[in-house]
């Protein structure tokens, strides 16, 4: 960040003794605290939202997480001469949680659980936000697969990455078909159970980007940030995310994921509509579809060996994954 954005702080009722470089943010120490700022890259309808959530989790009181700062004359965000949005948040100097701990992986799934006590609005307060879909997305996700399939296919000369690429597209995608039209069921019998086309009253939010980097230890304990991904979706989402992640790193151990699913459900218990949506978002092969939209919509003349790290740690984890699917999900996969 250039010293323009530093200009931009004189906005606020702050006192700033001096500021500091961080990861593409300016980290300032105040006279009250530490304070991070930083670019916002969405609207000011999502940063009002994200307040919201921030101030719910804040009266909650169970779990430590940023708050946003207003400027002087009231609004949440800033903005430079080209029209650059920034935000000012609190912010604590820590570090990130261990994934290789498997204490504070635990740590970090009671943490979510807690923090999911509050993500919580009425409609009213959500002022009529979409809710996100998971079936729509995997059908989006389902047709970037075929597209880059029937792309590979109709491609001359290809590289190793793409031969193996392509001799994994069906595997993945026959998958991917699979979940999406039983989690489409799955999700049709729920909306009739529900009553379709009623209004809820509530609206669950998550994170939305809970993942080890977010999640902070310092002087004050854990403390949560970093939610600007935030959006209407089951808190499943973000208890999905964190899962993948830590089951990716250990190979699909069951007794791991138990272990983290327990730790979840001692402070906010699952429903059955909970752990089936859970299931489906692990089953659905979203790594596939990750290499496969980072390589199509990347420069070809030259591919990453990380492409082909990435592609042969997924296929080499497959088995594992399956079994852990039929061991921890086993009524649901029947």
């Amino acid at each position: 960040m250039n010293d323009r954005a530093v200009e931009l702080l004189e906005q606020y009722d702050i006192e700033v003794i001096r500021t500091r470089k961080g990861r593409g943010a300016i980290v300032c120490d105040t006279a009250d605290g530490c304070l991070i700022f930083k670019e916002y890259s969405g609207n000011d309808k999502h940063v009002q939202l994200q307040n919201k959530l921030l101030q719910k989790a804040a009266e909650g009181g169970r779990v430590r997480t940023e708050s946003i700062i207003p400027a002087r004359e009231g609004g949440l965000l800033v903005r430079d001469g080209d029209g650059t949005a920034y935000i000012l948040k609190t912010w604590q100097d820590g570090r990130e949680c261990s994934i290789s701990e498997r204490s504070e992986c635990v740590q970090a799934v009671k943490l979510l659980a807690k923090l999911h006590e509050s993500m919580e609005l009425s409609a009213e307060e959500a002022e009529e936000i979409s809710v996100f879909s998971p079936e729509k997305e995997y059908e989006k996700h389902n047709r970037e697969i075929r597209k880059v399939k029937k792309y590979l296919k109709q491609k001359g000369q290809k590289q190793p990455f793409e031969v193996s690429l392509l001799g994994s597209c069906d595997y993945f995608l026959d998958q991917a078909l699979e979940v999406t039209e039983e989690w489409k069921q799955y999700a049709e019998a729920f909306r009739r159970r529900e009553g379709d086309g009623k209004k809820p009253e509530t609206i669950t939010f998550c994170h939305g980007d809970y993942q080890y980097h977010n999640i902070l230890m310092g002087p004050g304990g854990w403390f949560v940030v970093n939610f600007e991904k935030c959006l209407a979706d089951r808190p499943v989402r973000d208890l999905y995310l964190l899962l993948r992640k830590l089951l990716e790193k250990g190979n699909w151990q069951a007794a791991t994921g138990l272990e983290l699913l327990q730790a979840y459900e001692k402070e906010r218990p699952l429903s059955a509509e909970d752990r089936i949506d859970l299931y489906y978002r692990l089953a659905y092969p979203e790594k596939f579809w990750k290499i496969v939209n980072f390589y199509y919509n990347s420069g070809k003349a030259w591919i990453p060996g990380k492409n082909q790290e990435k592609l042969e740690k997924l296929i080499a984890q497959e088995k594992e994954k399956q079994k852990f699917l039929n061991q921890v999900f086993r009524d649901i996969a029947g």
